[in-house]
């Protein structure tokens, strides 16, 4: 299964966080009071930049960045606004 035909009951199954990641992702969910659906978006995108790092797991970094990538894309701060 890819990333793009997941489920959102599927994405525990392809998206292995680390326990620095899944750490990091629950604060970053709590303070920006992110809905589900935008978890599930951080989530393919972190997916997505470990893969492109070459990584079986989905670390730190990856969601730090994915996470940003949702700040920029809505919100009263957003860049887009």
């Amino acid at each position: 299964i890819t990333n793009s035909e997941a489920k959102s009951r599927d994405l525990k199954d392809i998206c292995m966080l680390s326990s620095a990641a899944m750490e990091s992702l629950r604060d970053t969910m709590e303070r920006l009071r992110f809905s589900a659906r935008a978890y599930d978006r951080v989530l393919r995108v972190a997916r997505t930049c470990a893969d492109l790092a070459g990584r079986k797991a989905v670390e730190l970094e990856d969601v730090m960045q994915a996470s940003a990538y949702r700040q920029l894309d809505g919100g009263r701060d957003s860049f887009f606004a």
